[in-house]
């Protein structure tokens, strides 16, 4: 009967102890222009709604032949573990269904499918409880093809933020610093430093996501947060920009325009912009928009078109590699964003099928380690604009999930001293 015990004991414990973070499967290269919006629409990535808010996908399958997609919803934990919620209880309804409402594209030289979900809906009626949550697309053959994170949270408590400078004088004018307290009038927050976890996102791009941070401090049932290395940010640079809604039209981003079986735009040199002034150029901190001005209806209307990118850099980069980087395809870096050196004309060039619209994009540089570094070409300034989400998360005593209680947002627009 022990040793019974003791293996049941030791099966519980390892699960729990070798529980594994669940990362995002990026799409694959057929799988095109990913949108996923929450409650603010301009926002597309991984949405954070409010309990009872709406989600909403699309996506294009440019091979175009009306193939079968499924969904799937699961609940995770604030570190991105599966909970010990059931299915029953984080969701209302089922899913594992098909997504059924999709078009062809109409008059395009590209073919391809357009498909689009929206939750709540016949089947998935509602979210019942806060948290992360991973939505994720299988084919007929229930294999998965992508999946995508979003946070849904509850009104209960009130974050209060604002950017400072770093206090280091030597990252002063590189810096930006992410002040914030957390204010649960309604809600005891019972043993704060455990079970109150907080994660601090840039320009929503979760990968540059600084998590768990422990409050200083707490005035009544306030807590306070204000570290200056621990919750601080690379300023980074605006975003360059490029916008193809008019398919034969030049324009400032676009110098030529060349017509093989899909039409070529390529953009003007982009320069190394890291040993020069500040310019600030307003962006919308890596985003874009799909669009097309001959079109009534962009989405099955707007064309995909070869974009190509130049870039003169100066300082040599070793092994490391330079990619294009923006929510187009939420920040993943992979074999088409990469630049390859051309001897021939001294540039970084690639070339990367986008739908047509406005398009936010830099340049970064992925180190041999792995590492990212965003201002190696682009520069780090504490003047830039960015837009900084804090998501609150508390795990009440006893209980088998992590809530998220609250969200709040700040702009380095207005960054002090």
């Amino acid at each position: 009967m022990r040793a019974i015990i003791f293996f049941l004991v030791l099966g519980l414990t390892s699960s729990t102890c070798f529980a594994q973070q669940t990362n995002e499967t990026p799409a694959p290269n057929f799988i095109r222009t990913v949108i996923f919006k929450g409650d603010i629409p301009e926002v597309s990535g991984n949405p954070i709604i409010r309990l009872g808010g709406r989600l909403s996908l699309s996506f294009d399958d440019i091979i175009g032949d009306e193939a079968d997609y499924y969904y799937t919803i699961e609940h995770f934990n604030f570190d991105w573990t599966p909970s010990q919620l059931t299915k029953n209880e984080y969701l209302d309804g089922f899913d594992d269904v098909r997504i059924t409402q999709y078009t062809n594209a109409y008059n395009t030289l590209q073919p391809y499918t357009h498909y689009e979900l929206n939750i709540p809906n016949n089947n998935v009626r509602a979210l019942k409880v806060s948290g992360n949550y991973l939505l994720k697309v299988f084919n007929s053959n229930r294999e998965l093809v992508f999946s995508r994170k979003f946070m849904v949270y509850e009104p209960i408590a009130r974050v209060s933020a604002e950017i400072k400078r770093s206090r280091d004088l030597k990252f002063i004018n590189e810096k930006q610093v992410v002040n914030f307290s957390v204010d649960s009038p309604d809600l005891l927050l019972k043993n704060p430093e455990q079970n109150v976890m907080v994660s601090v996102i840039q320009n929503h791009n979760l990968k540059l996501a600084v998590n768990n941070l422990k409050p200083q401090y707490t005035i009544a049932n306030e807590l306070i947060y204000r570290y200056d290395t621990e919750s601080s940010f690379w300023g980074g640079n605006e975003f360059l920009q490029f916008d193809n809604k008019d398919l034969r039209a030049t324009s400032a981003d676009i110098a030529a325009i060349e017509m093989e079986e899909l039409y070529h735009h390529f953009l003007f040199t982009d320069f190394t912009r890291s040993g020069e002034p500040y310019t600030y150029n307003p962006d919308i901190n890596g985003g874009f928009v799909v669009r097309n001005i001959q079109a009534q209806n962009s989405d099955i209307e707007a064309e995909y078109v070869w974009m190509h990118f130049r870039l003169k850099n100066y300082d040599p980069i070793g092994n490391a590699e330079i990619h294009l980087y923006g929510g187009f395809n939420n920040f993943e870096l992979d074999k088409s964003t990469l630049l390859k050196y051309n001897e021939e004309t001294g540039y970084y060039e690639t070339a990367r099928l986008f739908k047509q619209g406005f398009y936010n994009y830099k340049y970064v540089l992925l180190n041999q380690d792995g590492s990212l570094d965003e201002g190696f070409i682009s520069g780090n300034f504490d003047e830039t604009e960015n837009t900084y989400t804090i998501l609150v998360y508390y795990h009440n005593p006893g209980a088998r999930y992590d809530r998220i209680i609250g969200a709040g947002s700040a702009s380095s627009r207005t960054i002090s001293n």
